[in-house]
């Protein structure tokens, strides 16, 4: 005879005078909230500070990339863009920017200005990190100076320059002019403009890769160049062997920032040549503010395509850094 197996629907017990008595046991949806945890104070106040953040990156980055793939995306016109009702066109802008005549300028002037600029700012950099770590007289007054250029407003900094490179009255031909050599025109020849931008952008990214640098030179134990010098090793060697390697991880983060932070320069451009003469000194970013805002016609799809390049470009380079960094970690 089979017999079927059910689970118990009471569970006995005894009450005072030992007699049997039942009690129905709790429903499975009791239990379950019995052992449903409620969050902890240390959890809400997590929250509480996570939410201004959560907040701020959704209104000032979330929103304001999601508003500029959706220009992209759509043929806006002034009407429109006021209206709200641009017709969606796909990738159309992107093949407008494609086949611009001003893409491969820009394109070329955009590498070669970020890679100038990151070879000189991080060189001239680590050398005066070198220099102010050995601790001499005055290091901290000459090191506070230095930050100067970083501490001033992008708008006097290229406007400064643009007073220097003046052709007839700058100072910086003016010296060449007391050595013999004849005027330049920096800021309105198309064979020196990018130059004068590309200079200008350098001096100015300097102090941050100075400060950085520095920063990470303290990290290093004077142990290892006792050790070194004791060995007999100069002072190029001990820069080689020990220096540089040891600032590896705060090498690739400055020139990441620095990568990024060059890639959408435009203030400097457009304050010294306003991307001329002839597009000598366009850049993605300072074409970017042409097509949107540079026209009475403005095109605003093609500009917001420009600009995400910058974004994808940026991104991209940011995935390798995280790549190479993971990579080093398992090592």
């Amino acid at each position: 005879m089979n017999r079927t197996t059910r689970p118990p629907a009471h569970r006995p017990v005894r009450d005072r005078n030992g007699a049997a008595a039942t009690t129905a046991a709790p429903p499975p949806a009791t239990t379950a909230r019995r052992h449903r945890r409620r969050p902890t104070s240390q959890q809400w106040a997590a929250w509480g500070f996570l939410t201004p953040v959560v907040l701020y990156l959704a209104l000032f980055y979330a929103y304001p990339l999601y508003r500029n793939l959706d220009l992209s995306l759509r043929n806006y016109t002034v009407r429109s863009f006021v209206q709200g009702n641009a017709p969606f066109t796909g990738l159309a802008n992107y093949r407008t920017v494609f086949d611009d005549p001003t893409f491969g300028p820009a394109l070329t002037h955009t590498v070669v200005f970020t890679a100038v600029s990151l070879v000189f700012q991080y060189a001239i950099g680590l050398a005066l990190a070198v220099f102010f770590n050995q601790h001499f007289r005055l290091s901290a007054t000459l090191r506070a100076l230095f930050l100067v250029p970083w501490l001033l407003p992008l708008i006097v900094s290229a406007s400064t320059w643009s007073w220097m490179l003046n052709s007839d009255s700058g100072i910086v031909n003016a010296a060449l002019h007391a050595v013999g050599i004849g005027p330049v025109n920096w800021l309105t020849s198309p064979d020196w403009s990018l130059t004068s931008v590309i200079i200008a952008n350098i001096w100015i990214g300097v102090p941050f890769n100075l400060v950085v640098l520095y920063s990470g030179l303290q990290s290093i134990p004077a142990s290892l160049y006792e050790a070194a010098a004791l060995d007999g090793a100069n002072a190029w060697q001990r820069f080689c062997r020990i220096t540089f390697p040891l600032l590896r991880p705060v090498s690739a983060i400055t020139l990441l920032l620095g990568l990024v932070y060059t890639l959408k320069v435009f203030d400097i451009i457009w304050i010294m040549t306003k991307g001329g003469p002839a597009e000598s000194s366009t850049t993605f970013a300072t074409w970017s503010y042409q097509l949107g805002f540079g026209n009475l016609l403005p095109a605003f799809g093609p500009g917001a395509a420009v600009g995400n390049l910058l974004v994808v470009a940026a991104l991209v380079f940011g995935l390798v850094y995280l790549r190479v960094q993971r990579k080093q970690a398992l090592s």
